[in-house]
Parts: C-alpha cells; structure tokens; sequence
C-alpha cells in the first residue's frame, strides 16, 4: 500500500513540476529577451525554488562561519541528479552560473536559456583549443563578479557517495587563483537518483563550507587542494552513510569470501 502511494505521489509530482517548468522557461526566455539575467535573479530563484517546493523535499541549508556569500567564488560539489541545479539555487545567496555540457545547449528551450543565461559550455570532446575557450570563458565570467559552479566528478553519483573529481579541473581552477567554496549536498539521493524516475519523500541539506583562498598557495598546496576539497566535500555524505569500505579492506573481505568458499587458505603454491 505505502509503495503504491509513493508511486501515485511521485506521478502527480512529475505532473504537476513539468506542467510548472514548461510555463515558466518560456517565461525566463522572454524576460531574458528584455532584462539582464542578473536583475531578474529574483525571478530565476522563484522559480527553482518552486520547482523545490512542488517535489516536496525539505530543504535545509547550513553555512559554515568561514563562507563569505559577498565573494566571487567558484563553487565545487558533489553530482546527485537532475535536480541539483534547482537545489543549490535555492541554497546558494549570490548570483552564479555553472559550467555545463555544450550538448545539453542543443536542447530546445533550455539549451536557449543556459546560453541567454551566461551558462558556460564544457566540450564534449575536450581538446587544447575547446580547454582555452573554457578559461577564457570562465575568466570573463568571473572578471565580471558572477560565480561558477563546477561539478568535478564530471557524472552523477550511482550509489550517493562523491566520485573521484577529475584533475584537469583543478589544474585549470588552481591557475585562476580564485576562492573556492566546497558543497555538499546530502539526501539528495534518497529523493531521486540516477536512472530512476521515483520521487521519494527526503530531507535535503545542503553545506556551504568555508571560502578557501587559492591565490599566492605554495607549490605543496597547490598539488594538494584536489584532495583537500573532495575530503571537505565528502566529509557530510560519509557522516550520512556511514565511512566507506577502502579498496584494500574490500579485496581483503572478498578474498576472505572466496577462501572460505573454496576451502583454500589464499596462500600462493
């Protein structure tokens, strides 16, 4: 009875958020036309905000004291699903845009808004030319005091833990010397994820973690501020979940496994 009620719960939300989306990105489109995208940054945020309240998720946002929401930064988390644009929307106090796949700007309607929007396209096929367009976009952007939000994992989660972050990315945001705001967002996964279209009841929090100052770092920082932001990042979703199983204590387990299945002791003849 509960699973038919979550599925009939989950149909009239998809109803009810596409029936929502399809009038107001039209809507953001034609203002677009007219007003620059950072005065209707109101209008933006009533929007995701709805989008927000119609799935039924409870959101929460905590900012630690070292976040500094007057800061152009650029902001780096965790990839949970197809909603985290409007999540952190809600969550984020400044104007910001986000890297995105230069595909998903093909898209009719919403690939018209990302661009209109200042959404800056990531190469589907990263190449050194497509590389300098992307730096020389996101300086520009930055320059003009809107901040970024970059999803380093490149892909979204398929278990709700944080993936490993690709180290182009920090190659390229550790030249810009610019801060750096880790987020994490937990729950996100039990609401919806990856290849599944149910829309679960969920309590969303979203961690806004301290501005990291990346200008004048030694050589030693530098190498280390990847790591140094995925353990920030990743800290919240571990507390959630529980620490993760390292690899080697996950072959350790499945060798044990195999050695009691088998009869053997794993030792090698």
């Amino acid at each position: 009875m509960k699973q038919t009620y979550l599925i009939l719960r989950c149909v009239f939300i998809w109803l009810i958020s596409w029936a929502h989306f399809v009038v107001a990105v039209p809507t953001l489109i034609v203002v677009a036309l007219f007003i620059d995208p950072r005065k209707s940054d109101p209008f933006q945020r009533f929007f995701a905000r709805n989008i927000v309240r119609l799935t039924g998720v409870k959101l929460v946002v905590k900012r630690s004291p070292g976040f500094d929401p007057a800061r152009t930064s650029i902001f780096i988390g965790n990839h949970v699903n197809l909603f985290d644009p409007f999540i952190l929307y809600s969550a984020i106090p400044q104007y910001f845009r986000g890297w995105e796949l230069e595909s998903h700007f093909r898209i009719p309607f919403y690939g018209w808004l990302m661009k209109r929007f200042g959404n800056i396209p990531v190469a589907d096929q990263r190449t050194p030319g497509s590389m300098r367009r992307l730096v020389l976009q996101t300086r520009e952007a930055l320059a003009s005091g809107v901040s970024l939000i970059v999803f380093p994992e490149g892909r979204r989660t398929l278990d709700g833990r944080v993936g490993p972050f690709q180290n182009g990315i920090f190659r390229l945001l550790r030249d810009l010397e610019v801060p750096i705001v880790p987020i994490s967002v937990v729950g996100s996964f039990e609401f919806n994820r990856k290849n599944s279209l149910m829309l679960n009841p969920a309590t969303i929090t979203v961690h806004l973690h301290e501005t990291i100052d990346t200008a004048n770092l030694s050589e030693a920082e530098r190498a280390a501020l990847a790591r140094k932001v995925f353990e920030i990042v990743s800290r919240p979703i571990d507390e959630h979940y529980g620490e993760p199983v390292s690899e080697d204590a996950n072959r350790a387990a499945t060798g044990r496994e195999r050695s009691r299945s088998t009869g053997s002791d794993n030792r090698p003849t």
